[in-house]
């Protein structure tokens, strides 16, 4: 079932049907060049898928497939989720496509299709990006769905920028919110 829909994408839950998919693409050392897990092996992104299904049932989202509307096939996911930053727990936004499928405004479409679930359904009073400033792909697709406003700090030991965007800022840069 789907949770929403983009001019090109349809989001829904992550299940265990997608491990050996999303395991493809996890394992592809480019696509983690910037994550934190760094590449995953197909327990790992069992793990993840775990994660994601706890995140579900406790707070209503969480990482969600995405799955092109024309042929149905996964190429990836993006959504928001708990995450500790500086002893607070923040509402995240991440995301993360099969390679084949960088470059077409994918990431974009769907940042903006989680934003406004998010901020329209669920709620959220803010949200946050945790970007590497060497992850310029990333801090494009973040700029360009408006979030501007960074602030520096240490994740996982690494630096990274914090992005926040307010229900209020996103209401005000989205009239049909």
């Amino acid at each position: 079932m789907p949770l929403f829909e983009t001019e090109r994408l349809v989001a829904r839950k992550l299940s265990h049907q997608d491990v050996p998919v999303l395991t493809a693409m996890l394992s592809d050392p480019e696509v983690m060049k910037f994550s934190v897990r760094g590449v995953c092996d197909e327990e790992a992104t069992r793990k993840f898928v775990d994660w994601c299904l706890q995140c579900y049932a406790s707070h209503g989202f969480g990482p969600w497939a995405l799955c092109e509307k024309k042929s149905g096939e996964f190429i990836g996911f993006c959504g928001v989720g708990p995450e500790l930053v500086d002893e607070v727990e923040e509402i995240n936004l991440g995301y993360r496509l099969a390679r084949r499928f960088w470059h077409h405004g994918y990431a974009t479409e769907a940042v903006k299709g989680v934003l406004q679930h998010a901020f329209g359904q669920k709620h959220c009073e803010s949200v946050i990006v945790i970007i590497e400033p060497e992850h310029t792909a990333s801090v494009r697709v973040t700029e360009k769905v408006g979030f501007r406003d960074y602030s520096l700090h240490e994740f996982h030991h690494r630096p990274v920028r914090v992005y926040r965007m307010t229900r209020e800022h996103w209401a005000s840069r989205n009239k049909f919110f």
